[in-house]
């Protein structure tokens, strides 16, 4: 798992712009589909070398009841419990507040690096602006200008030295890593004990690696699995109703670990906003997915139920089109055998490789059906196409011109492949590069 950054702080102190201009720091890619909504309270970045992921906590509130300010001081810990590092963002040109006092003495308590960061410093000539805020008491103020980047690179040099190193990830002996996520009280738990419960027959207890869940290795069918625990997602979340972002920051930690992710929907619900966003988090990373409607056993139907909710799921999550749908229950088991039927399925499409000869000879029917859009009143031909990896399958296609390669004719070179060529549970990435040329351009 990555190191994390959070940035915790008043409400218009800039913690955004920060967290935009750090999320500059690599090419963060952003989903171009309809429906694929992203959180952005959350990315990736690097800096010297280092990977590292940025959290962006809500704005603290100037308490005004108590009930405020026990919302605000459950935000901070939560802050502060998932981090690694974190930065207080304050306001040089506002000055220092009884509530950057009040974050201050939060933050004392923990024995994690704190950057006391003051913003909105925009030129040489402001940075006496940042002094007066050492009457806090801390060693070292960082004056920075998030919207011009001034300081912004000293700050993350000092970050990142203090952030740990990520451990190497210990493969599971070509086993089927396995996530199961979900909005909290969608029957996570349920469907995780019903598997584990054939513990004493197929299930071989393995112990975790250095994280604090313990993921479970077990054998069903001559197939070697591994699931990836996500009890903290739901011990956690039942400190409040409110606190989804966290359930989505556990859901990135365990989609970096996993091939395919059992995206668990409440039947009784139907699909959420914040089922969406956690769909898309699987997505965006390129996990293979399988989307379980639970709770089915509480549903009255008739012969055009469960048609009806296939349809309500997929014009939801219109970028998961390719994820099989499947109905279960959790709490009595029901059709969960054929859960493994389709992980095994999708599995084996996720690491599958097609022959480029094949894939050439597809690619002429292809463009043949529909050519490229022209560029500069030109034919802009694809001239050839390869498989270069898996895990999510990987094309790269040489172009006369990449940026020319709309959309649209994107996805529809995406539908082919998962109609024509076996895919058609599984996602694929397609990259477009210059032919001639190391340049090229990546898309979700």
């Amino acid at each position: 798992m990555k190191p994390i950054v959070a940035i915790v702080g008043r409400p218009n102190v800039g913690k955004s712009t920060l967290f935009n201009r750090l999320s500059e720091t690599r090419k963060v890619i952003v989903i171009d589909q309809p429906g694929a909504t992203r959180d952005r309270n959350y990315t990736d970045s690097i800096w010297n070398g280092k990977a590292f992921m940025i959290i962006d906590t809500g704005g603290f509130e100037p308490v005004s009841t108590e009930r405020m300010f026990v919302q605000m001081r459950e935000q901070t810990n939560l802050a502060i419990e998932e981090a690694d590092a974190i930065i207080f963002l304050l306001d040089g040109k506002e000055g220092l507040t009884p509530s950057d006092t009040e974050i201050t003495t939060l933050l004392r308590k923990t024995r994690k690096p704190v950057f006391y960061v003051v913003n909105k410093i925009d030129n040489p000539r402001q940075e006496e602006l940042a002094l007066d805020f050492y009457r806090l008491g801390v060693d070292q103020i960082y004056a920075i200008s998030s919207q011009h980047g001034l300081g912004v690179g000293d700050l993350l040099d000092d970050v990142v030295e203090c952030l740990p190193e990520t451990p190497a990830e210990e493969e599971p002996e070509d086993r089927i890593r396995i996530a199961v996520i979900g909005k909290p009280n969608v029957g996570k738990s349920s469907l995780i004990n019903k598997i584990l419960g054939y513990e004493r027959t197929i299930v071989n207890p393995a112990p975790g690696t250095t994280r604090d869940a313990v993921d479970t290795a077990f054998d069903l069918h001559d197939r070697k699995y591994l699931l990836i625990d996500t009890a903290g997602i739901r011990k956690k979340s039942k400190v409040s109703l409110k606190l989804e972002r966290y359930c989505v920051i556990e859901a990135i930690k365990t989609l970096d670990r996993c091939d395919i992710a059992l995206i668990m929907i409440d039947a009784l619900e139907g699909v959420t906003e914040q089922d969406t966003k956690i769909a898309g988090l699987a997505y965006e990373r390129g996990v293979a997915g399988i989307i379980i409607l639970n709770k089915w056993d509480l549903i009255e139907k008739d012969n055009s139920t469960i048609g009806t909710y296939v349809r309500h799921v997929k014009d939801s999550l219109k970028y998961l089109d390719f994820a099989p749908i499947i109905s279960v229950s959790a709490l009595s088991g029901q059709r969960l055998t054929k859960v493994f039927d389709l992980i095994d399925n999708v599995y084996d499409q996720y690491t599958k490789r097609v022959p480029t000869s094949l894939l050439n000879t597809k690619l002429e029917e292809f463009t043949e059906k529909l050519s490229p859009p022209r560029y500069r009143n030109r034919p802009n031909k694809i001239n050839f196409a390869t498989q270069i990896s898996v895990k999510p399958p990987t094309f790269v296609f040489f172009v006369r011109e990449p940026k020319a390669i709309h959309f649209s004719y994107e996805r529809y070179l995406t539908n082919r492949i998962h109609e024509e060529l076996g895919f058609e549970n599984t996602p694929v990435r397609l990259i477009f590069r210059k032919k001639g040329a190391s340049a090229e351009r990546k898309r979700h």
